[in-house]
This record gives structure tokens, sequence and C-alpha cells, in this order.
């Protein structure tokens, strides 16, 4: 309506100028407001929106697109307004506001205009621009910042989150994500942007912040969008991209440090313990196993994790770091999780394996020093004396046998130490060392203890520094030889057919000395005796005689006929 009021007055301009030979005036344009900035300057063939309020010379408002409540628009230089106007516009910029002082031969002439302007009248235009384009006109692009490191840009078919401020010419914001305090999230190329940024976000990286200025033509077009987007209006965005995945896109694996050497690599099935710095791919962190003080500890391959982890977690190395980016499809896909990880994003976790293993994993012993002379080696129920240290796979020295003033010392079998360190500590020669890797079900298992994680694998440097040989559990002295075949007779030193304690020890003592026997090891020689003495006094009245003297094997042997019975 506003376009069709214009050209008729146009058509009016025009005859008024062909038959007025009245005074060549020209017309005055007074600039008094102009914009410290300016993109653009006006030029013939330009297409331009303003607001105008029309007056006479006396002040009298007789026009204005502000009553109306649309700007004014139309191409410079095609006769889409008074001549006048048309040329005073000229080298305009935005935002800029002038008064332009018609004369009537460039105005509405000797005609007037209906009842509103009357014939021969210099009207005056206060016009502020608005917005300015060409149909020559492509995507203006300014790169603000980029990052430092750009190892993927935007493609067609790539779907991509960023944030933006979008304003109009002028510098009135229609929209802004960081409001919405959620991301645009979008495929490029593929229809669901305007044509201009579909074009603008093209070659994109990751952290880079770009300027648009998009035409109409590549925007809204002449329809505009809602009531905040008029029509025929070039939209500027300040854009910040977020995010960039494409759909087919699978985890992409880097191996930051790498750990020698490595003697197996985890597979499906295994636990493992691992810390991890998690971010999205702008470097903003929303998750941290350090920030716990934990290890997040789970199965491999078995579904416990996101799949992408789940996947990107086979074939570490225990130490070894690595980075894995998932597209969100193999993440949290696009309904996010909880507040923190939005929808679609792509996200990076920075993993440092501490340890892994398998529920079959078995003690590994590493002999790193032989004993010269090894005669005899430990074995269960042995009493021995051994330097350890203690660590967990990743260095972390939990306990060491150096604190102490004496090495730590254990009757081999006891279940006095974890089974995989009782283990490893059999068969070795005094003066062996040997470094041993324990799995945790074998060590201290899920609950951990004290100051070891639950679930770790530990690793043992030990040495043998003193053995002495064991009895049988259930036996407190054995006989390295054959027993006298008339022990009671032995025992018997005075031939009074009765032994008291002071004898028995007497004999028992003798028999170690000479290498005969053993008695128990790790407990003092005298209650031991004693314990013996008292096993054989059966009637608990401080003598042995000969029919209650009984070898321990031989009541053993008889337990198992009467059990056999």
């Amino acid at each position: 309506m506003v376009r069709r009021i214009f050209l008729s007055l146009l058509l009016a301009t025009w005859f008024s100028v062909d038959c007025n030979p009245g005074p060549i005036d020209d017309i005055a344009v007074d600039r008094y407001f102009i914009p410290k900035s300016c993109i653009r300057e006006v030029k013939s063939g330009d297409f331009v929106r303003y607001h105008y309020n029309g007056t006479f010379t006396d002040g009298k408002l007789f026009d204005s697109s502000y009553d109306r409540g649309a700007a004014f628009f139309g191409q410079v230089g095609q006769k889409w307004q008074i001549a006048g106007v048309d040329k005073g516009i000229l080298g305009m910029c935005v935002n800029e506001h002038r008064k332009i002082t018609v004369p009537p031969h460039l105005a509405y002439g000797s005609q007037g205009a209906g009842d509103k302007v009357p014939p021969d009248t210099t009207l005056v235009f206060d016009l502020v621009l608005l917005d300015v384009f060409n149909r020559a006109d492509q995507v203006q692009t300014k790169v603000i910042s980029t990052p430092k490191e750009c190892k993927r840009s935007v493609m067609r078919t790539d779907f991509v989150r960023f944030h933006f401020n979008g304003t109009l010419l002028d510098g009135s914001a229609f929209d802004s994500s960081y409001k919405r305090s959620q991301t645009q999230d979008s495929v490029v190329g593929e229809g669901w942007l305007i044509k201009g940024l579909d074009e603008g976000l093209l070659g994109m990286c990751v952290g880079e912040i770009r300027h648009f200025i998009i035409p109409p033509f590549l925007a809204f077009g002449e329809k505009g969008y809602g009531t905040e987007i008029p029509a025929h209006a070039s939209l500027v965005y300040h854009i910040l991209l977020e995010d960039l995945h494409n759909p087919k896109d699978d985890i992409i694996v880097e191996v930051m440090k790498a750990s020698e050497p490595c003697t197996r690599k985890s597979v499906a099935g295994d636990y493992i313990r691992y810390h991890y710095n998690a971010s999205f791919l702008n470097g903003i962190t929303f998750d941290s196993s350090y920030q716990h003080n934990h290890t997040y500890n789970t199965y491999i391959g078995m579904g416990y994790m996101i799949a992408g982890i789940d996947k990107g977690l086979q074939g570490v190395c225990t130490g070894e770091r690595r980075r894995i980016i998932l597209p969100p499809h193999l993440a949290y896909g696009q309904q996010g999780a909880g507040k923190d990880i939005p929808g679609s994003a792509v996200l990076v976790f920075d993993i440092h394996v501490i340890d892994f293993h398998g529920v079959k994993d078995t003690v590994q012993v590493d002999i790193t020093r032989k004993s010269e002379a090894c005669n005899e080696t430990s074995e269960v129920n042995d009493f021995i004396q051994y330097h350890y240290n203690c660590s967990l796979l990743d260095g972390t020295l939990l306990f060491t046998s150096r604190d102490y003033e004496t090495p730590q010392d254990v009757v081999l079998g006891g279940d006095k130490i974890i089974d995989g360190l009782d283990e490893a500590l059999r068969n070795m020669c005094v003066g062996e060392r040997r470094t041993v890797i324990v799995p945790p079900h074998l060590g201290h298992g899920e609950k951990g203890a004290g100051i070891v994680p639950g679930s770790a694998v530990l690793r043992f440097e030990l040495e043998l520094v003193s053995l002495q040989k064991g009895v049988p559990e259930g036996y407190l002295f054995i006989w390295l030889e054959e027993s006298p075949g008339h022990l009671f007779e032995a025992l018997d030193v005075n031939q009074d057919q009765q032994v008291p304690l002071e004898e028995f020890s007497q004999f028992i003592k003798q028999q170690v000395s000479e290498g005969k026997g053993r008695l128990k090891p790790a407990q003092d020689p005298d209650s031991v005796i004693i314990d013996m003495f008292k096993n054989q006094d059966r009637n608990t009245d401080g003598l042995i005689t000969q029919d209650e003297l009984k070898l321990k094997v031989d009541e053993d042997a008889e337990k198992t006929r009467h059990e056999e019975l």
C-alpha cells in the first residue's frame, strides 16, 4: 500500500518537473547526525529502507512512516520516490539522520499531491537510514578471531552448534542464542538455515568468531520473519562456532602419550580404572574424575559406558594417555545429559589409563635378580623376611618396608597377607628380587583397603632377606631324619619311666641343634616346646609316660583309620 502511494506520488512528481519551468533551486541537505562507522554509502541502484517525517517549511507534518508503523522501501534512481529525496539520499550511511529540503519542482510541483501537499510547496524530509543493499551483494564475512589449531572446518551436511547475536543493519537486536542460554543447532547446506548463514558458516572452525552481513534476498526476503525482522531487512550475525560433527563420523582416537613397554592391551570384558577430563570441542570442561578424587571404574565393551568410550578404551595400555572425540550419536545424542551436556554435543575425553585386568588374570612374576647360591626356596609354612615396595601401576607409592627398622616377616600360607603376594613370595631364594603384578581379585578386591583404591592392580618390588623352613600346618615340630626307634627311652634320660618338662625340652633342643629336627618358626622355642609337652602329657600330671607318648604322624594316621571306618 505504501509503495503504491509513493508510486502514484512519483508520477505526479515527474509530470511537475516536466511542466514547471520554475526556479532551478536545488535540494538542501542537513546531515545533522553522522554515525562514527559507515559500512557503505547509498548509491544509485541500491535498495534502501528508511523512516521519515515529511513536513512543510513551517514544521507542519503531512506524512510519516512512523505513523504507519512501516519504513519506506525502494530502489534509488528508479523513480520509487520523489526526485529530491532520490537525490538527497545519495551518500547516506545506515543510522545517519538527514534533513532534505526539497523545492517544489523536485517534489510535487504545481500539481501538489491530493489534499495533503498544496501546489508549489517546498517540503522537508527528516530521514534516518535503516538499511541499504544491492542485488549484486553477497554475504559479507569478517573473521573476528580464529583458534590456534583447526583440524576440521564446516562442510555441507555437517551438523553445527553455534551461539549468535542477531541484529538488523541499524543495530536493532532481533534474536540472541545467549539470551536463551542454548545454542542454535542445525545441519549446514540442507535448507535448515537461511541461505546466507548456510554460506557463511562454511569453512568455520570450532572456536572461530565471524561477523556476517547478509542481504535480504539471502535472508528472509520480502516477507521478513515475525515481528522482529521486517521485510527487506539485511541481517547482521555475530557467530561463535561451538561444535561440529557429521552424522557419519566415528570416534577419533589420538594417543597423547604411549606406554612403553606394553605387555598387554585391553580387550572387551576387562575391568578398567582410569582418570579423565571431559570437555566440549570448544575446550570447556563439564566433568573430571580428578575433581571427584576418584578414578572411573567399569567393565569395557559390556555396555556400562556410552558407546564411544566403550569403543575407545579397547586396545589401551596401562599408563597410556589418549584423547577420544565422540560424535553425539556415540555419546548422549540429541537429548544430551542433564543440565551440563546439551543435545547433539561432541564430547572430548582426555583419558589416563591407571590399570585394567581380566577376571581370570593371574599373578605376573618377573625375576629381576637371581641368587647365585640357592639351596632351598620358600614354600608354604616357611617363615620369611622380605623387603617390598608396593605401588599402583601409575607409579604412586603406597607402602614400603624401608619405612621400618626391620624387614616384613610372615609365615607363607598363613592368610596374613593378600593371596597374590603370598603366592609371589613362594619359590624364592634368599637374595632374589622380583617385580610382581597382582590383580585386585588376588589383592584387596573391589573395596580396596586404606589408601589402596578399590579394584586396584598392585605392583610389588620384592627382595627375600631370610628364610626359615617351616613345619606342616598343625605341627609344632618335625623330624628331618628318622625319629629314634625307641623314642621314649631317648627322652627318659634317667630311665625312671617318666619324662618331665626339663628332660623333654633338653631332648628337643638337642635335636634342633644337631639338625635332626625343626621347631615351628616365628615363635618362641620354649613356648613351642611347652605346647608340645602339654600335647603329650595327656593326664596333665606334669609327666609323660610311655603310654602317653605318641608321634603326631601316628595320631593323624589313627584318626584317618577311624574316619575310614
